[in-house]
Parts: structure tokens; sequence; C-alpha cells
């Protein structure tokens, strides 16, 4: 599925236009698709299932699916840190102008 690449020559090319430059030191995860490198083995899961649905395996959808629902489960715990902040900040501040 995904290989850790540790070559001399650190710059993947994935077509006439684009070229990643990947630290000599840093592990990635490329796609078998299309080359791309990947700092996570989870990043590459989510592309090959949004860039490249239609070649997946079983094996690759259901670590795409894992990857989504992980990185869904993030995102929503992180709006609502946000809205916490900003309730916060905003009563705080309304706070602020009325002792001021």
């Amino acid at each position: 599925m995904s290989e850790t690449v540790s070559t001399d020559d650190r710059t993947a090319s994935t077509d006439d236009t684009e070229t990643y430059d990947v630290p000599a030191d840093a592990a990635a995860y490329d796609c078998a698709y299309c080359g791309r490198p990947f700092a996570r083995e989870s990043w590459l899961a989510l592309h090959r299932g949004l860039a490249h649905p239609n070649e997946l395996d079983d094996a690759e959808v259901e670590a795409f699916r894992a990857a989504h629902e992980r990185e869904e489960e993030s995102l929503s715990t992180f709006r609502l840190q946000a809205l916490g902040a900003l309730v916060l900040i905003y009563f705080g501040l309304l706070m602020v102008y009325a002792l001021v």
C-alpha cells in the first residue's frame, strides 16, 4: 500500500508542472497512483480517497474511511474549542466595555 521513501534525491515529480521538495531526513509516504509524497500515512489515505476513489481496493477504501472519521472527529473538537474561545473573548470584551 504505502512505502516510506528514503532516496538521496528527494524531489518527486508527479507530472510536468508539479514537483515536491522533501527534506532528506524526512520520512515520506508516496502515492502509488500519482507519486505525490505525504508526511503522514493518514494524509496519504485521505488523498487516495479524495483524488483516486475509482482505483482503490477494499483495504485502501477502509483506510480512507478510518482516516476520514478521525479527521472529522478532530475538526469537530476544533470547532467546539474555537466557538468556546470566541464566546469567552466576546463576553470578556463586553465586560471590559461595561466597566470602562
